[in-house]
């Protein structure tokens, strides 16, 4: 008898199982690329680092809510029973909801959690959480906040942000892609959801043997693949605004601009071409502009933009580019010069945002349905920006300003945490820690002592995939994997769907939380309440048992490959673009009436903050790039065996030139400390000519693991990058994340490197735990 699959962001795999125990992972046998990072499940299922029991912070469990919270990540937990854990959870919720409302409750709870649909972490907590009165959110991602506020006014919806153009009709079209930010193939192991089929090295593989061109625009010249042969052009980071705004100054002081493409599907292009010529501020944004803000030559760029012009060209542009200050900018000037080209809509033209950013976003997967947990509606309608979590905290009451509203922070008291890891996550990680102090009580629910978790007062102990039934399916993929139960909940653990049963039932919920069923009755639920919608476009899909049975369904590919706004070149009356508008909002009238000073109402260049003119630069002359890992998803195994074997010296690798190297006398393998005003950090050294000299790359996602717990500013010993990062809103408009705007200086280590204490649970639990 075969065994039974399980799925993850990172791959469908099977388990193979021994005395109860998952010893070994096999890849899907239908995924002709599986990510390596499958290797690591085992080790992250069984680390000695799970939570065992329900647990409480000792100095909570002492004085009460808000009581010694400066204790948060350095004190001991006092393991508890389940019942005692609930009494805990049951009543601080009610002395909250009684005393502050239910807005008092931030629940936004950001985090990739796991695969599957129906144990998906933030929805069963927020499932929960309204049906008890509601919650504080959040809008948006970490991923991609600026870039999606922005093209929701620009173009109407957000779909084009994940994707558009298929592949297929690059490789049978296109003449030249231009990347901004490359298209990393470490990024596309991944998709929210779970990954039956990695295609992404395939349709590029086939891209390249039809003769396509690509040019990598990217201070990492490895964020395009060897076997592209891509030229690549390396700026100074954040200068892609000003590059593009030269190229669109080129095509249009040369006549190479489609003026009827513009006259016929665009609002607002005489503004911007002011704006571009210098009629607004005295400053053409010409070539030679842009080579001074970029360190490219202006000749080029000159060049490219012509190029541009006499091919069929197709524009991507990675999200990492938005997660960066004023990065709604990268993403309208990439819509701009797209439409300059006027090759939207056409096979093979146009643009397309995170090609490299995540896999399947330009795959072949049919419009069919996802099976998805409904969570209800929050009938509080407080919310922060996502990525604004450390200012709700340190500012409450105080007024900001979102996507033309202006809000206040609520007033927070309690924190419910399930499935992510904000100190992973977040920027400017001392900055959480002191906000993280502020909140009276901090409940999380999570399989492993994560820093996090570390931070909370009561942790309940959660399952993996592993441990429990679930259904597995991505909008990006198309296989549906029934994911079977492999082991025993390891420890204590419950899975959230329990818990939250159990509390529902205390609050006289548990029948509308439930509704009724069983965790498996709800799969499916869930799959059968999709496959009806497929009946209705006219997809056969098995029934549920012969679907369980059988451990997958396969979708057909699409029959026909996808091109981003072909109905609206073909008719722009019939098939209108929802803005107010119908047409490509190169100038909006909408944003210029918000009238933000950081965001105008066409693209833009800002000076980036910590760049330009700074005393910063002087201080901290290298540029810090936070990639996603090759070797993990975020932070989630890194205690796994890819992960750990990539460590230098025990600490997460710090990519450097070897120009700028030398100048520090830092050799390969050396423990170097990376510092700024916000933080310090280690990590090991990697010489490495595919960076430009003046930039640093180290992926996120390292356990943070600070030299002294608990403590403000203590140097981490483990390298997680966020220590350094820069906590400030895009612009007003979307106040997304700023991370890629990060200065940095580094220097050798001198002495004995602390030891590395990520993955230790709390004191009280290493005896046991071990």
């Amino acid at each position: 008898m075969k065994n039974a699959l399980n799925s993850s962001h990172w791959g469908v795999f099977e388990p193979i199982v021994a005395a109860g125990r998952v010893v070994e992972v096999r890849p899907f046998a239908s995924d002709p690329d599986p990510s390596p990072l499958l290797r690591s499940i085992p080790d992250a299922v069984h680390h000695h680092c799970r939570v065992m029991q329900p647990a409480v912070r000792e100095g909570w469990l002492k004085h009460g809510p808000g009581g010694a919270n400066e204790g948060r990540g350095g004190e001991r937990f006092i393991p508890v029973t389940w019942e005692h854990a609930l009494d805990l959870v049951e009543s601080e919720l009610k002395r909250v909801i009684a005393d502050y409302g239910n807005k008092a409750i931030f629940g936004g709870s950001y985090g990739w959690s796991s695969a599957g649909r129906f144990h998906q972490a933030k929805s069963q907590l927020q499932r929960f959480l309204v049906k008890i009165g509601g919650f504080t959110g959040t809008k948006d991602t970490y991923s991609t906040a600026a870039g999606s506020v922005l093209v929701k006014r620009v173009l109407g919806d957000t779909r084009t942000v994940a994707g558009g153009t298929s592949w297929q009709s690059i490789a049978d079209h296109t003449d030249l892609v231009v990347m901004f930010g490359g298209v990393p193939l470490r990024n596309t192991q991944v998709t929210p959801g779970g990954v039956g089929e990695h295609t992404t090295r395939y349709w590029l593989s086939k891209a390249k043997a039809a003769g396509i061109t690509f040019c990598n625009i990217s201070p990492i010249r490895d964020d395009a693949a060897t076997f592209l042969d891509a030229e690549w052009l390396a700026p100074r980071p954040n200068s892609d605004t000003a590059i593009m705004l030269a190229l669109a100054h080129t095509l249009v002081k040369e006549g190479l601009h489609d003026e009827d493409f513009l006259e016929r599907y665009c609002v607002g292009f005489e503004h911007f071409r002011d704006y571009l010529l210098g009629g607004a501020d005295g400053i053409a944004k010409d070539a030679e502009w842009a080579a001074d803000l970029s360190e490219l030559p202006a000749d080029s760029i000159r060049s490219l933009a012509r190029r541009m012009a006499q091919s069929r060209t197709f524009i991507t542009a990675n999200w990492s580019l938005q997660r960066s200050d004023h990065g709604e900018q990268p993403f309208w000037a990439v819509i701009t010069l797209a439409a300059l080209l006027g090759q939207i809509g056409l096979p093979g033209g146009g643009f397309g945002f995170g090609y490299g950013s995540a896999e399947g976003l330009a795959g072949l997967r049919p419009d069919a349905p996802t099976p998805e947990l409904p969570i209800g509606h929050n009938p509080i309608s407080s919310f922060i920006p996502v990525a604004r979590i450390t200012d709700m905290l340190l500012n409450p009451g105080q007024p900001f300003q979102y996507n033309g509203r202006d809000l206040l922070y609520p007033d927070i008291r309690l924190v419910y945490w399930s499935g992510g890891n904000p100190f992973h996550h977040h920027q400017d990680l001392n900055r959480l820690s002191r906000a993280w102090q502020r909140p009276e009580t901090i409940i999380v629910h999570e399989p492993w002592w994560t820093a996090t978790a570390k931070h909370a007062d009561i942790v309940l102990p959660a399952t993996t995939t592993l441990e429990r039934d679930d259904i597995g399916a991505s909008s990006r993929d198309r296989f549906i994997v029934a994911m079977k139960q492999a082991i025993a909940p390891v420890g204590q653990a419950h899975d959230d769907f329990t818990i939250f049963s159990d509390l529902a039932d205390r609050f006289g919920v548990r029948e509308t939380f439930t509704e009724g069923r069983t965790a498996l009755e709800f799969v499916r639920h869930l799959y059968d309440t999709a496959r009806k919608q497929a009946a209705r476009w006219e997809m056969c899909w098995p029934d549920f048992d012969e679907f369980w049975m059988h451990g997958y369904f396969e979708m057909p590919k699409a029959p026909n490959p996808f091109v981003q706004f072909a109905d609206f070149r073909r008719d722009p009356l019939y098939y209108p673009l929802v803005t107010p508008s119908g047409r490509i909002e190169i100038f909006s009238e909408t944003i210029a009436e918000f009238g933000y000073e950081d965001c105008l109402g066409h693209p833009a260049w800002f000076e980036p903050a910590e760049w330009l003119g700074s005393r910063q630069v002087q201080r901290y002359p290298l540029h810090l790039l936070t990639t996603q890992p090759s070797t993990r998803l975020h932070s989630q195994m890194d205690m796994g065996r890819i992960s750990q074997d990539s460590k230098i010296a025990g600490r997460e690798p710090m990519r450097i030139n070897p120009v700028d190297a030398a100048r520090r006398g830092i050799g390969d393998g050396d423990v170097v400390r990376v510092f700024n005003d916000r933080g310090a950090m280690l990590a090991g050294a990697v010489l490495s000519k595919d960076l430009r000299p003046g930039v640093i790359q180290i992926s996120t996602g390292a356990w943070y693991d600070p030299e002294q717990p608990g403590v403000v500013g203590s140097l981490d010993k483990h390298g997680n990058p966020n220590v350094l990062t820069l906590d400030k809103g895009t612009s007003r408009l979307a106040q997304g994340p700023s991370a890629q705007t990060t200065l940095v200086e580094v220097e050798r280590y001198l002495g004995e490197p602390p030891r590395i204490t990520a993955f230790e649970p709390p004191l009280t639990f290493r005896s046991s735990s071990h």
